[in-house]
């Protein structure tokens, strides 16, 4: 894209005050293929080793931008792991394993890996280091056939959390369908209108918390990936979404999610595209940041960070 090399140069501004002094190593890649999602991952120069998951979002409709498994297919091949998901708390096309499992078939992911439904056959407690909004991440209990993690997220607005990014693929996408997602939103019940379930801090407090046990979970054994195309102001678990304004930046990966998420925001403050916007307008009105500011705090990783162009 035209603005990316502006936006290497000018990354650092929007949150560079108060971060601390052990950047995390993020790299950066502006193509958006098959064969830079590669490239990308083999720059972490961590191997996946044993039973590999493979974290994606299947999208709530072909109509949404979920990543297209002819993006990610050539990874999920190379790794030899196994795509996984969890079912959806809002009633949709992915509330219940056999409409999901379908929509999984519409979307192509069965052509390039197994599609495993992480809470198919209920849910697993894994602990919570800060326990501040819950006691425990109630995540799919497939989870615990697994050994090594690739968390590859779309990044992209958020009706609730303002932006989704990698940490919300894992705090979100690995809880389970019936109460994990539910209290990670911090909702007792989830046939609320949506403008009845909280948002802005207790929801970015409770995505950290979550994502933390998660990433506990995995211990090293876990890497992260954030594509940042076709970035609408809305998630892929809307039916719809909207249009992107803001053009395609590239693909970013980390050893830290936290980095990886600031880099991708700060990328989006700096592009020089007036599509920006409504983005920014999105996760400003959410104040989404509070997500990073909050799992740093937890310890999950640093907001300070190198960015490196390969």
């Amino acid at each position: 894209m035209k603005h990316y090399l502006l936006a290497l140069c000018l990354w650092a501004l929007p949150f560079s005050v108060g971060r601390s002094q052990n950047p995390a190593n993020v790299y950066f890649t502006s193509e958006i293929t098959a064969e830079s999602l590669l490239r990308i991952y083999h720059s972490l120069g961590m191997e996946a080793t044993g039973r590999v998951a493979v974290k994606i979002s299947t999208g709530e409709s072909s109509r949404t931008y979920y990543l297209r498994p002819e993006l990610i297919g050539s990874l999920v091949r190379e790794v030899g792991g196994n795509i996984v998901e969890c079912n959806t708390a809002y009633t949709g096309n992915r509330s219940n394993t056999e409409s999901h499992r379908r929509a999984i078939a519409e979307r192509g992911f069965n052509d390039i890996a197994t599609v495993d439904i992480m809470d198919e056959d209920g849910s697993l407690d894994i602990p919570v280091a800060d326990n501040t909004h819950i006691q425990f991440d109630r995540v799919g209990s497939h989870i615990a056939n697994y050994d090594f993690l690739i968390n590859i997220a779309h990044f992209k607005g958020h009706a609730m959390g303002g932006f989704g990014g990698s940490m919300k693929n894992i705090a979100i996408g690995c809880a389970d369908g019936r109460i994990g997602k539910a209290q990670v939103h911090a909702i007792d019940d989830v046939s609320k209108p949506w403008d009845q379930w909280p948002a802005k801090e207790r929801l970015m407090e409770t995505m950290a918390e979550s994502a933390k046990a998660v990433i506990d979970y995995f211990g090293k054994h876990i890497v992260y990936i954030n594509v940042m195309k076709n970035m609408s102001v809305d998630c892929d678990c809307c039916a719809v979404a909207e249009d992107p304004k803001l053009g395609d930046i590239g693909i970013l990966s980390s050893l830290d999610p936290v980095a990886l998420d600031q880099a991708c925001l700060d990328l989006v403050y700096a592009s020089d595209d007036p599509g920006k916007g409504d983005l920014i307008k999105r996760i400003e009105s959410r104040n989404g940041v509070h997500t990073i500011e909050a799992a740093a705090a937890l310890g999950v990783g640093s907001r300070e960070y190198e960015l490196i162009t390969l």
